[in-house]
């Protein structure tokens, strides 16, 4: 059986919240009732013995199932809010360290490395990068509600024990749960486990005091510290069937997530081996995490199983080792267990395994019949990594200059690339008129000497290199104030505008900065149409302008609209569908936009619609890369690069 596709994993994703919410009010009710017997035998003889059923439905029974469901509900509204801030969050509160892409460690340098050429591959935006010091396990994560803002976390111990093919598997493994659309609902189920244990943590709470209280001589207060003991105990036991709930939960929801990472790791890098002996490694040393305080609560996030616990089989968020090294491929585990049993591993091994900018991936050059050319439906291709998407990303980045490289990684020098990106083509003069604009914020002001850094390797790489240095730039991009973001973003519309013309790259630009610096840019989109018929006119607007820009004739444009506009509606409903004479930027915008919010499943036929229009002419340049690419980010598919 075929693995399903990324289109496909994104509605399982969706299917799964729906299942995170049922598990999650049937713990509530589960506990809530729990309490609620504790409450009944309290105040029993309060309320003339009624049977429980009764006395749940009086008002002892109603107010202490509502409270119970306040106290749950309240305790996972709190961290649900506390993790807004969403990936970087999540990094703080495990005190992970922002990687400063300036450092000369060789482990750092070659995690770095591994994670922008797996990112340029797939189409993915480069995630922040974290490193856990105090770690020495070896594990990792990723988290955020959306690619945009994602993060990946490894721990010290996964840096430098792991050697360049094993970390490779880790991080394919964590971009599986990137593509997949995990990433939301592990941070989610942060929050709800937060209520879910609020009962027991109450409970905890009342034992250790009323244990640190003092005798008193009444025995009426003697007896109120008897209740409270009581009520304390029972409430720690209830903590305790909330653990179990939400262990349950994290089993329910993680673990077969876990086995389709395991499994996409293996297609990205193919080298069972790489990600088999990671985990070969932990089932050796463990991947607990022993210095944070939320290594229960993320054990679902992880690549490995971060805390100890009692019957792991059953309530484990991941698959036992074994049965993961054996799932990648059958005898693998004897043959890590033969060959690594009496490796030591030491630091910096892995470093020397390859030079700094060579490829991370253990594939092959790319072979004639994997040639990442659109050939096959683009859909096919989108969360996929080939063997011609990564020797593309590892070319490009050895291309690229070591200083032109640390200047993307830094905040002033990220806004100045894309300043030149923008005059790239103009005259001197031209340019210089356009960058006369000063803006307010320091860190936005044109300067004419980092812009001309650049210049040289703009010169010589051509189109071919903008979008993937942009990719390098935006983790960069991202640390700019919110104020600042939205202030670039006016400037580069400014800019793009000035000559009174937008191209298509500026377009492109533009969109693609506002796309993934917006205020809002990491909230999923929802969906709100369920079918082609109420977004015909934007697919109008988007086949017109595909049409043009695959063909040199209005005849062969016209045609290839035609064709494109069938696949979605009925001939009569085509025929009202004409050639748009002229597509603006605004009109582009808007339609794109409606069309995000489209169902998952019916984004691949216009990505594919559109690919037929540009191939039109037997190629794809990087112009006609630049519009799908813009396209396919404008919907929330990671498209990886063409050939």
């Amino acid at each position: 059986m075929p693995a399903p596709g990324f289109f496909e994993r994104q509605t399982t994703a969706k299917r799964n919240t729906t299942l995170l919410v049922f598990l999650f009010a049937l713990a509530v009710t589960l506990i809530a009732l729990a309490v609620c017997v504790i409450g009944y035998l309290v105040t029993r003889s309060d309320t003339t013995n009624l049977p429980f059923h009764q006395w749940l439905i009086s008002s002892h029974g109603l107010i202490t199932a509502g409270t119970v469901v306040l106290l749950i509900t309240g305790a996972s509204a709190i961290r649900w809010l506390d993790l807004a801030g969403g990936g970087e969050r999540v990094a703080r509160m495990v005190n992970a360290r922002l990687l400063d892409p300036s450092s000369q460690d060789p482990d750092e340098r070659r995690f770095r490395n591994i994670v922008e050429e797996m990112a340029i591959a797939s189409g993915v935006p480069v995630p922040q990068l974290y490193i856990m010091d105090n770690e020495t396990a070896i594990n990792a994560f990723v988290a955020g509600y959306s690619p945009n803002e994602a993060v990946m976390v490894v721990t010290h111990g996964a840096l430098t024990q792991l050697t360049r093919d094993e970390l490779q598997g880790v991080v394919g493994h964590e971009f599986s749960h990137i593509l997949n659309g995990d990433m939301r609902i592990n941070v989610r189920l942060i929050a709800l486990l937060a209520g879910i244990l609020a009962i027991g943590q109450i409970g905890f709470f009342l034992l250790y005091s009323s244990s640190h209280r003092h005798s008193f001589r009444s025995s009426g207060r003697n007896d109120s510290r008897g209740v409270l003991l009581i009520i304390a105990l029972a409430l720690t036991v209830i903590g305790y069937l909330g653990v179990f709930c939400g262990r349950l939960i994290q089993a329910a929801v993680s673990r077969e997530r876990e086995r389709l990472a395991d499994a996409s790791s293996v297609q990205f890098t193919r080298n069972p081996e790489g990600i088999g002996g990671a985990l070969y490694k932990i089932g050796l040393k463990s991947g607990y995490l022993e210095h944070t305080s939320h290594a229960s609560d993320m054990n679902h996030m992880c690549f490995g199983e971060s805390t100890k616990m009692a019957f792991s089989r059953l309530l484990g968020s991941h698959p036992p080792v074994d049965e993961r090294i054996e799932a990648i491929q059958p005898g693998l585990m004897t043959r890590l267990r033969s060959r690594l049993r009496d490796q030591p591993v030491e630091r910096g091994q892995a470093e020397t395994a390859a030079p700094e900018g060579a490829s991370g991936f253990a594939g092959q050059s790319a072979g004639p019949n994997n040639t990442g050319s659109t050939q096959a439906g683009l859909s096919s291709q989108i969360g996929t990594v080939t063997q011609a998407s990564e020797l593309h990303a590892s070319k490009l980045l050895n291309r690229l200059p070591a200083n032109v490289r640390e200047l993307l990684y830094t905040r002033s020098g990220a806004v100045q690339f894309i300043y030149a990106l923008l005059i790239h083509d103009l005259r001197d003069d031209t340019a210089e008129s356009l960058l006369a604009n000063q803006s307010s914020a320091v860190v936005l002001r044109p300067d004419p000497a980092l812009i001309r850094r650049f210049t040289p390797t703009l010169d010589r790489e051509g189109d071919a290199i903008r979008l993937p240095a942009l990719e390098l730039a935006m983790p960069a991009l991202r640390k700019l104030d919110p104020d600042e973001r939205q202030a670039l973003t006016r400037q580069v519309a400014i800019l793009a505008q000035a000559d009174g013309r937008v191209t298509l790259f500026e377009f492109a630009l533009h969109s693609f900065l506002k796309r993934h610096l917006a205020p809002d840019a990491g909230q999923v989109v929802p969906v709100r149409y369920r079918s082609y018929r109420k977004v015909m006119a934007d697919l109008n607007t988007l086949f017109s302008l595909m049409a043009r820009a695959g063909t040199g004739s209005r005849r062969e444009a016209e045609s290839l609209h035609r064709h494109a506009i069938e696949s979605f509606a009925d001939r009569q409903s085509a025929s009202k569908l004409t050639l748009n004479e002229k597509v603006s930027v605004k009109d582009l915008r808007e339609s794109l936009r409606r069309l995000n919010q489209l169902s998952p499943m019916l984004k691949p036929g216009i990505l594919d619609a559109c690919a037929q229009c540009v191939r039109h002419d037997g190629k794809v340049d990087a112009r006609e890369y630049e519009l799908i690419r813009i396209v396919a980010d404008q919907l929330d598919c990671p498209l990886p690069p063409l050939s």
